[in-house]
């Protein structure tokens, strides 16, 4: 079935980096979109950046512009969203959503940015 395991949040300082990943399994990766989500406790999930199943596509949310980069790798099933300049407002957890069928999630990985 479809997997999605999303690794390397954590906490870091304001003005920090952190690269997000997330490894698909169980469908065909290079045919579908992805996109990363956030939820922050007490909001509801809200969009962050997408990419095309060949890489084409980008979107981001205005909040991110300029300082996340979402990419993948085809051959290696994985997405990514390197995130910088990070601030205490990115603070949530992220999500990996596969763009197939009904859409898939992660379970998520929780990053956290001090002031």
């Amino acid at each position: 079935q479809v997997r999605l395991v999303e690794s390397g949040g954590g906490l870091v300082q304001s003005g920090g980096s952190l690269r997000l990943s997330c490894a698909a399994s169980g469908f065909t990766f290079r045919s579908y979109a992805m996109s990363w989500y956030r939820q922050a406790p007490g909001k509801e999930r809200e969009f962050v950046a997408s990419i095309g199943s060949t890489g084409g596509g980008i979107n981001y949310a205005d909040s991110v512009k300029v300082r996340f980069t979402i990419s993948r790798d085809n051959a290696g099933n994985t997405v990514y969203l390197q995130m910088d300049a990070l601030k205490p407002e990115d603070t949530a957890l992220y999500f990996c959503y596969a763009h197939r069928g009904a859409g898939s999630w992660g379970q998520g990985t929780q990053v956290s940015v001090s002031s």
